[in-house]
């Protein structure tokens, strides 16, 4: 079972981590207001084990696409070498 003061610091690092705080700041926060720093660094794991159990899982890889452009931002062609065009 979960302490009260852990619940506690798990509930205000979500909340405030929505509102775009970044963990570091929250972290130092909470240990300058008093609690102690392995309190707070339990509360992180378990935040971030909270949050990767939310996360979608992706089912296929992203495509990347290289585009080379020129100084005026047109895209530029290259020709494969002759070799290349050949035999693959």
């Amino acid at each position: 079972m979960e302490t009260s003061p852990r619940k506690n610091i798990v509930e205000y690092f979500k909340k405030n981590l929505k509102k775009g705080y970044t963990e570091e700041a929250l972290k130092w926060a909470l240990i300058s207001q008093g609690y102690s720093r392995s309190a707070v660094e339990l509360a992180i794991k378990k935040v971030n084990l909270d949050l990767a159990k939310k996360a979608p899982v992706l089912k296929e890889k992203p495509k990347i696409k290289y585009q080379i452009i020129d100084e005026y931002n047109r895209p530029i062609t290259i020709k494969k070498p002759w070799w290349k065009r050949i035999f693959g």
